[in-house]
């Protein structure tokens, strides 16, 4: 290791440094991507990579066909374009004659609505949790 490398890293210790590190459950996209995908297995939840991959899934009424979902983090912002969705569709006729497709739809749409939605309630929690009021003026939440 280089003396720079060594100095930077004791200064991350002391506290010091230019380093932000933001953890996963204070990003409202992230939380709201798990919670909305939480009956999936999960693959691979890469934080610092921006990316969520969910392992095969099917349901108990047709185990030949599975679904697969990546979502990529474009930004921090809940807007629209903030998610990069995938959803991969798998159907076997048996279990070593699969046909892999990516399809966009309806699943898609709605699941980009739904997890923007609740990351907008959340922001907004978080922002009601850490309003405080400056002292001597009036309340404008009330």
């Amino acid at each position: 290791m280089k003396k720079e490398e060594v100095l930077d890293y004791l200064n991350l210790l002391k506290g010091g440094g230019t380093t932000n590190f933001e953890f996963a459950s204070s990003n409202e996209l992230w939380r709201a991507s798990l919670d909305t995908i939480d009956f999936m297995p999960l693959a691979s939840a890469n934080y610092s990579g921006g990316v969520l991959i969910t392992d095969w899934y099917s349901d108990n009424q047709n185990t030949n066909e599975s679904i697969k979902i990546t979502i990529r983090f474009l930004t921090n912002e809940i807007r629209s374009d903030a998610l990069d969705i995938k959803i991969f569709y798998k159907k076997c006729k048996n279990n070593n004659n699969c046909i892999v497709t990516e399809q966009d739809g309806n699943l898609k749409t709605e699941l980009q609505r739904e997890i923007l939605k609740k990351a907008a309630i959340y922001a907004a929690q978080k922002k009601d949790k850490n309003f405080k009021p400056y002292p001597g003026l009036k309340n404008e939440r009330n």
